[in-house]
């Protein structure tokens, strides 16, 4: 069995979405658990695409073409983790703010967050502030993550803070931003909880905010 679930990080890593799928449901079929599937395969490839893309050895498609295979895989796995409670790590809600249409930069990140273990709910791109607090209230979601690819937009992540400071999520969701023009100073002066440059570090600081709480 093993030798198919190394087929799978291969399948991952060079963004095959139909051998990912296969060697998922192989996996499924003979016994084993999503757990050990997400944990000791998928985010292994997802991590070692991620610094890849760092080193600068592959490129936002590949980064993409592994994230739908990583996708496509979670999806046979999906329907076996419903109902365990401790199947998630967290919940996240993730958007592009009000008045940016980028989501490359936001899907990538969502797509590491699924492949790590998180819950997500992606809400697309020009968000505005009363539907980030509307979606983290309706499901109860620990981070509320931001993004913005323009130095236009990234100043509406303040009127978000600020609203949900104002709403009854107030100190019971943690803030992330990230984007291209984002840094760690803009993230402590708009009072946000972190910043993280890329989709490996975002899911690393989630697991320590959530384990913080």
């Amino acid at each position: 069995m093993m030798n198919n679930l190394n087929e799978l990080y291969d399948a991952i890593l060079v963004g095959k979405l139909e051998d990912a799928v296969k060697v998922t449901k192989i996996a499924v079929e003979e016994g084993m658990t999503p757990h050990e599937i997400i944990n000791q395969y998928m985010i292994k490839a997802m991590e070692e695409i991620g610094s890849r893309f760092e080193a600068g050895k592959v490129f936002v498609p590949n980064l993409l073409m592994s994230a739908r295979a990583m996708r496509g895989a979670l999806d046979v796995l999906k329907p076996l983790m419903q109902g365990q409670v401790d199947s998630y790590i967290g919940k996240i809600v993730i958007g592009t703010v009000k008045g940016d249409l980028h989501d490359i930069g936001k899907n990538l990140v969502a797509s590491m967050f699924e492949g790590c273990g998180f819950e997500v709910i992606n809400l697309g791109v020009d968000v505005s502030s009363d539907k980030f607090i509307s979606a983290a209230l309706e499901n109860k979601a620990d981070i509320i993550c931001m993004s913005a690819l323009l130095t236009t937009t990234m100043n509406y992540m303040k009127e978000v803070v600020a609203a949900v400071e104002a709403s009854e999520l107030k100190g019971k969701v943690k803030i992330m931003v990230g984007g291209a023009p984002v840094n760690d100073a803009f993230a402590k002066a708009i009072g946000a909880d972190a910043y993280t440059s890329n989709a490996n570090a975002a899911v690393v600081m989630a697991k320590k905010l959530i384990a913080a709480n």
